[in-house]
């Protein structure tokens, strides 16, 4: 058995190290010329990062990010909706991880250097074309300037080409553009004096206005951390394309984001600083797609964003990549046919991935947020006399029970 891999983000790196460590092949081809550490903060949830650690890669994401503690959910006005224990102090068996998404993509794509060589990646390639017939998949990629570098022959095709996929684009020559919102993110990180217990997470305001802030590493003091921020704000209607591409390397612009940033007061953090004491930042259009009807056509698939782009809400994206890793990797294993793996494959994780695609438009659960907001915009005295504490726990575990990182029952408890 051996695959080719398109793309060599989280998701496609994650997939090389599951097939290998079930003695599968595979080569992985990233259009980009070097794979490099891009991005700012993002959160890996203990389901994925369960797998990670049965990788072997724990105690690496362990020294380059911070283990995740506390989360407050609060309305724009600083006030909190909710607030609740995370990874470990929630009673799971691996920690929630706040990271740099270039370090948690670097420790996993060292790990494939280590273990698969050098050579199993290759960069620099563009998918042009791919056909498949009963012996299996042929790949045929191109360099920037269209000239043609390499043929690959494997027994399937994996697409994990992120939200502009040309495997995806193959099957789907139809579909279109990605879906806009109207929401425009900015994302930045800065070295920032410790807040709350150090390791807790803010996320204040609902779906149209809210701003993020969580700590993703040490910092230049045992009294700060590497501070990673993002806001999001509707600026547009939506439906229709966004004002500038999807690209998490496009420098943000000040005199766009400050006005959103004065809508919010956060009392633990002085949030208009930290921003403006931020070099440089980025910014990005929040686009997902809608879900398809199947993942797989015969030896080929499609994995992590280039199956189920969704909205940066609920920190469920890599984790969901990461997921879909494992589930095809074991699927491969145990089918009599790679047909029929990917069949395995899409039906457990095809209906799982378009729920939280569909959830994470509403809202996922930082909904909660936008539930209070909307029954008492001008804050509150008594956030139970503005919403229960059961509704508001529903939101939240319903989402978390939807998505896969519910805490495992009884650990919380003997913990306490």
């Amino acid at each position: 058995m051996k695959a080719i891999i398109v793309g060599g983000g989280i998701g496609g790196l994650t997939t090389a190290l599951m097939l290998r460590s079930r003695g599968l092949d595979c080569e992985i081809f990233e259009q980009a010329d070097t794979i490099r550490e891009l991005g700012v903060g993002i959160n890996t949830l203990p389901h994925a990062m369960r797998e990670l650690a049965g990788l072997g890669l724990l105690q690496k994401l362990d020294d380059v990010a911070v283990r995740t503690d506390q989360l407050y959910y609060l309305n724009r006005h600083g006030q909190e909706v909710w607030r609740e224990a995370r990874g470990v102090d929630a009673g799971h068996d691996v920690p929630q991880f706040s990271i740099h998404r270039g370090r948690l993509q670097g420790v996993i794509h060292r790990a494939v250097e280590e273990r698969l060589g050098h050579e199993a990646i290759h960069t620099g390639c563009r998918l042009g074309a791919f056909t498949q017939d009963e012996g299996g998949v042929t790949a045929y990629f191109f360099d920037r300037a269209g000239a043609h570098v390499h043929t690959a022959r494997g027994d399937i095709l994996i697409g994990a080409d992120g939200i502009h996929s040309r495997v995806r684009d193959t099957m789907f020559p139809n579909e279109g553009p990605p879906c806009w919102n109207g929401l425009m993110l900015w994302r930045g990180a800065r070295d920032w004096p410790l807040f709350l217990t150090g390791k807790s997470m803010i996320v204040a305001g609902g779906l149209n206005a809210k701003v993020v802030i969580y700590p993703i590493a040490e910092g230049s003091s045992p009294a700060s951390r590497l501070t990673n921020w993002a806001v999001l704000v509707k600026v547009g209607e939506g439906n229709a394309p966004p004002p500038r591409k999807e690209d998490w390397s496009r420098p943000g612009r000040r005199e766009e984001l400050m006005p959103h940033v004065a809508r919010f007061s956060i009392p633990h953090i002085d949030v208009k600083s930290l921003i403006s004491a931020t070099p440089e930042f980025y910014e990005y259009p929040t686009c997902d797609r809608d879900h398809l009807p199947y993942w797989s056509s015969g030896r080929v698939t499609l994995l992590g964003d280039a199956a189920h782009p969704m909205y940066p809400v609920g920190s469920n994206g890599a984790s969901q990549a990461i997921l879909d890793a494992r589930c095809l990797a074991d699927a491969l294993v145990r089918a009599e046919h790679p047909r029929q793996a990917l069949l395995e494959y899409e039906k457990k994780r095809l209906p799982m991935t378009a729920d939280i695609v569909r959830s994470n438009r509403r809202g996922g659960p930082e909904g909660v947020i936008d539930a209070v907001e909307q029954l008492a915009p001008d804050g509150f005295d008594n956030v139970d006399n503005v919403l229960s504490y059961s509704q508001r726990e529903a939101i939240v575990r319903g989402y978390a029970t939807k998505a896969g990182f519910a805490a495992v029952p009884g650990l919380a408890a003997v913990r306490a």
